[in-house]
Formats: C-alpha cells, sequence, structure tokens
C-alpha cells in the first residue's frame, strides 16, 4: 500500500479518535456536575458543612473515599460557605499496603493530609478465627483511630464515603437480620458523642462513583490485602438492590425516597406511639386509618372513593 492510499484512511482515524475523545470527555463533564450537584444538594438537605467548618474526610484509597475528596475539593472553591479540608488515612500496617500512593496523591492535588498509623491488622488477625470476616471489628477499631485524629486535628465534622446503595443496603440488613428500621443517616453524633459525621454522598449511586473514578483514573488501593473475604450478608443485599433496579427501574429510587418520608404513628413501635392513649378525637383526622389503608399501587383511587366502598 502507498503512502498516497495510506493518507486518507489515517485522517478518518484521526478525526474519530478526535470525536470519540470529545464524547468521552463531554459524558465526564456531565456525570462530574451530576455528582457536584447531588453532593450540595445532600449538603444543603442535612445541613452538612457549615461556616467555618474543618472537614476531616477519611480516605481509604478506595473509588468512594477518593471521588468525596475530589468533589468537596471542587464544592470548596464554589461554595458560598469558607470551610476547610484536610485528608486523613489510617495505616492499619496491612502486608503489601502501598504506604506511598496517597501521600504522592494529595501532595499532587496541594491537599493538606495526616496519615495515622496504627497496628489494627495484628489485633484483628489474633481475634478472629481464621476464615471469619474481619470486616466489622476492623471498622470499629479504625473508627476509634479517626475519632482520635479528629480531636487531635480540631476537626469539626467527620466525612465519611458512604453512598446511597450502602445507605439501602444497611436498611435492608437490619430489616432482614437485625429486624429493626434503621440505616446509616446522612448526619449523626458520633459513638464518643465528641464529633459530627457527615456522609455527602448519601444522594450518589456507586456505579456513578465507579464510573468518575475510572475517568479521573485515581490510584485505587484495593481493600483485599488483608485476605478477608466480603460481608455475605451485605453482598447478598447488594446483589438484590442491582437485581430490582435491572428488572424494575425506578423501584430502588422508591425505597430510597421512603426513607426520608416515614409516618411513625403507623409503625409498632411503642416507644414513639403512646398507643393506650390514642381515643377517637370525634373529628377527622389527616393522618387517621383512611391513610393508612390507602393503596400506594393504585392510581386514581381516592380516600373519599374507598370510604364510600366500604360504606356500601
Amino acid at each position: 500500500m502507498s503512502r498516497m492510499d495510506a493518507g486518507p484512511s489515517a485522517t478518518v482515524q484521526s478525526a474519530t479518535s478526535a470525536r470519540s475523545a470529545q464524547r468521552d470527555e463531554f459524558e465526564v463533564n456531565k456525570l462530574r456536575k451530576r455528582l457536584r450537584r447531588q453532593v450540595g444538594q445532600a449538603i444543603a438537605d442535612f445541613a452538612m458543612i457549615e461556616n467555618g467548618d474543618r472537614v476531616m474526610v477519611c480516605l481509604s484509597g478506595g473509588k468512594d473515599s477518593y471521588g468525596l475528596l475530589d468533589i468537596l475539593l471542587s464544592l470548596k472553591h464554589h461554595a458560598p460557605l469558607s470551610f476547610e479540608l484536610i485528608a486523613v488515612n489510617l495505616d492499619q500496617k496491612q502486608p503489601g499496603f502501598p504506604a506511598d500512593v496517597l501521600p504522592n496523591y494529595l501532595e499532587s492535588r496541594g491537599v493538606p493530609f495526616r496519615i495515622a498509623e496504627q497496628d489494627t491488622y495484628s489485633v484483628v488477625k489474633r481475634v478472629i478465627p481464621e476464615g471469619g470476616t474481619m470486616c466489622s471489628l476492623c471498622s470499629r477499631l479504625r473508627r476509634g483511630v479517626l475519632y482520635r485524629v479528629a480531636g487531635e486535628l480540631g476537626a469539626t465534622k467527620i466525612a465519611l464515603g458512604h453512598h446511597r446503595d450502602d445507605i439501602l443496603a444497611t436498611f435492608f440488613l437490619n430489616l432482614f437480620f437485625g429486624a429493626k428500621l434503621k440505616t446509616m443517616p446522612p448526619k449523626l453524633v458520633s459513638d464518643d458523642g465528641r464529633h459530627v459525621v457527615i456522609r455527602p454522598l448519601a444522594y450518589v449511586r456507586e456505579r456513578d462513583l465507579a464510573r468518575y473514578a475510572q475517568a479521573m483514573a485515581f490510584p485505587i488501593i484495593p481493600c483485599n490485602l488483608c485476605g478477608s473475604q466480603e460481608n455475605l450478608q451485605r453482598r447478598q443485599v447488594a446483589e438484590l438492590l442491582r437485581e430490582w433496579d435491572k428488572r424494575y427501574p425506578g423501584r430502588v429510587e422508591t425505597i430510597f425516597r421512603a426513607l426520608g418520608n416515614v409516618v411513625p404513628t403507623h409503625l409498632l413501635d411503642r416507644a414513639l406511639n403512646d398507643f393506650a392513649a390514642i381515643h377517637p378525637p370525634g373529628v377527622p383526622v389527616q393522618s387517621g386509618d383512611l391513610a393508612f389503608d390507602e393503596d400506594p399501587c393504585s392510581e386514581g383511587t381516592s380516600n373519599l372513593q374507598i370510604a364510600l366502598a366500604e360504606r356500601d
């Protein structure tokens, strides 16, 4: 093939590559804007960050915490509030942990950081039997160290990288295995009562964070260095949510919205409702029995229509 023959083909390939790159850049920018909007909305809805806050961002080296830090850095430069960010990583002395990855990344981004070193790995290995799941104990030990570091740094907020899927999975884990209606709140007081913990990714889907991490080429550190297996129950719940999302579009979003639309009077918790004190007031009650009987799956059926049908 002559050079003359190769010229047009190379030009077409170059143009195609350029269009593909532009399309990819457009999609990444669209994703970035969506993530910023969702994080900004969560921060506003739950009053997560206030003027003058010193926010400690817990950075594990996974896609979620990288995404959290990146988005907060962006919002910091555009938000009407003035707040500080400091990244903190806990080096748990796991064999094979690449200790230089996070410092190099944070220095390249100009982010103040602290690497806290504590050998919780040996403690977990000593306590948990061979083949057992280490994640629960590891998490508790890690949380205690992070609370201590937050106090040393004077942090007013501790930001964690839990996303919408984590919140939903925790809800179903408590429902199926703990017999509780409970999940991860976007904002709460820490176990020791000294700190406020926030989850700015509360509205963000995990799959969007995975796409963003790939597009941004974050230096991911896998959470499999200790050889522990992922919690089986959590994995089963995650698979259930993914299946629902695929087979029944909108179902997962509806469940998530329900977590912010609770009707305590229509639950069975005697600590919330004094059932012995319930008596008919003699006037219509907005949250009375008709509200309970309404079928959310039926369209166009009003409380009045149901009441007339029952009367007839």
